[in-house]
């Protein structure tokens, strides 16, 4: 009989797509040295996560545990990441939020940098905006908040739910750090980080050839 507050099914299932792509992930150089954590919903109060300071690209199913939307850990004394919070935040908000990805690829950090002092990137034109859901026209701007780095979280969380305050986000960026993208699942989350990624390279691209 499982005691356990979650489904340890549903537990193994969110644990094998977050190790399957996380490992994607890593050979694609977006989860440099240990950095990055990524989460998956399992219920309306629960969600997998990957456990703080594992190596991204070899992960077992050991590197993924469970938290409460508080961020406490759940039936185990492993650690879950510093940034839980940033997590659970969108769980809480959004019921159709399934998936949340976080990453520090290059391309991502460098423009953080680049754009932290206009704090956002603001994407016009590009056909690729399509790929984000409700997104229908390459005419319609997509805005990606750049937040200054804390190492508060709350301080943090609440910078993040101002700005969805200010309309729809599909992620964020955080200065110097990385880009947070979600999804209703984990097919969804990717497409929108892999869109962030090709759009903010198309405009460091635009940038180092603009005379």
């Amino acid at each position: 009989m499982n005691t356990l507050p979650y489904d340890p099914h549903r537990l193994a299932e969110a644990a094998g797509t977050l190790i399957t792509h996380c490992r994607e992930l890593a050979q694609l150089g977006l989860t440099p040295a240990t950095s990055s954590n990524f989460s998956q919903r399992l219920d309306a109060g629960h969600c997998a996560i990957t456990v703080s300071g594992r190596d991204k690209g070899r992960l077992v199913q050991d590197d993924i545990m469970v938290v409460d939307f508080d961020g406490r850990p759940v039936a185990t004394d492993k650690r879950p990441s510093a940034e839980t919070l940033l997590h659970t935040q969108l769980y809480r908000r959004f019921g159709d939020v399934g998936c949340i990805l976080h990453t520090h690829s290059r391309t991502q950090t460098v423009a953080s940098r680049l754009f932290a002092a206009r704090g956002e990137v603001v994407f016009a034109g590009y056909e690729l905006q399509k790929a984000f859901r409700g997104n229908d026209s390459h005419e319609a701007a997509v805005r990606l908040p750049v937040l200054p780095n804390s190492q508060d979280m709350p301080t943090l969380a609440a910078m993040v739910e101002a700005e969805i305050g200010r309309g729809p986000l599909w992620g964020y960026l955080i200065e110097g750090h990385g880009l947070y993208a979600w999804g209703r699942d984990m097919a969804e989350a990717r497409r929108h980080l892999d869109a962030f990624e090709f759009l903010l390279g198309c405009e460091l691209d635009l940038r180092r050839l603009s005379p």
